[in-house]
């Protein structure tokens, strides 16, 4: 008499399915973009909380608008660039094009309020940086040394946050495509949850929100790495930089504006 026996398939367990490396890196990213990564970012609100005071963002649609056209046009495509250009950068070892695009973005912030947020970000990503284990701890060490701190902001210096994050994110091989998303999302999510506590929006329509700029995130984050692409070719610079534009003349005359806003929720 035959039998026949069906042997049970065997059970592959997600941890056999995903790479260790990728997966090590994705975690990263996530730890660099949460909300509660300790660099003061949902204090700030880059305008955004001026524009909800005069009525320039009352409801969702106004929200959407403002934001889809600063990630058309805006800065954001540019800073996210100059991020990967760092990351780039950190895999290279090419400590002077870290330092000259670090001054190129403290020169180019058209307000104090966003250029001191911008070193304020940057400089308490450096130091958690420091306190997390690095797989290259000497080079680490090298370029903290040459980015300006807190101490030399007076002098009119420091270390931006878009540096921060590309050199960080270089060294816990996150890969630039990843970078470039993560950089953007953050940001978003970060002036939603600023439009959010400036006018009566509620937590579900923000997340609508940011659900709807899905698509605008990844065409900008696409641009981004195309213009990362050139900044990261051989330049002899500063007399073959490339050209780098942006429309962002809304952003500094609200920025302005909150610099001297009479009652603020967020820092300037």
């Amino acid at each position: 008499m035959l039998i026949n026996i069906t042997l049970p398939m065997p059970i592959t367990t997600m941890t056999s399915v995903i790479s260790a490396p990728f997966s090590l890196a994705l975690s990263r990213l996530l730890q660099l973009t949460s909300p509660a990564l300790p660099v003061g970012a949902y204090s700030y609100s880059d305008g955004i909380e001026y524009l909800c005071h005069r009525g320039t963002i009352a409801n969702a649609q106004n929200l959407i608008h403002w934001l889809r056209g600063e990630l058309q046009t805006g800065f954001i495509k540019t800073e996210t660039a100059i991020t990967l250009v760092a990351a780039q950068a950190w895999s290279d070892n090419d400590l002077s094009n870290i330092i000259y695009w670090n001054n190129w973005l403290s020169a180019t912030r058209e307000t104090e309020e966003i250029r001191l947020a911008s070193w304020q970000m940057g400089q308490s990503l450096i130091k958690l940086w420091e306190q997390l284990e690095s797989a290259d701890a000497g080079r680490q060490a090298q370029i903290m040394q040459l980015l300006p701190m807190a101490k030399d902001n007076a002098q009119g210096q420091g270390c931006n946050y878009a540096i921060a994050f590309g050199l960080v994110a270089a060294s816990f091989a996150i890969a630039p495509e990843q970078i470039a998303i993560g950089y953007i999302h953050s940001w978003v999510a970060n002036l939603i949850s600023a439009a959010v506590r400036s006018v009566a929006l509620g937590q579900t329509v923000g997340q609508q929100v940011n659900f709807s700029l899905g698509n605008d995130v990844m065409r900008s984050a696409e641009a981004a790495l195309l213009l990362s692409a050139n900044l990261t070719k051989k330049q002899d610079y500063p007399h073959h930089q490339p050209q780098l534009e942006w429309c962002g003349w809304g952003v500094s005359i609200a920025s302005a504006n909150h610099e001297v806003q009479y009652s603020r929720l967020f820092r300037s």
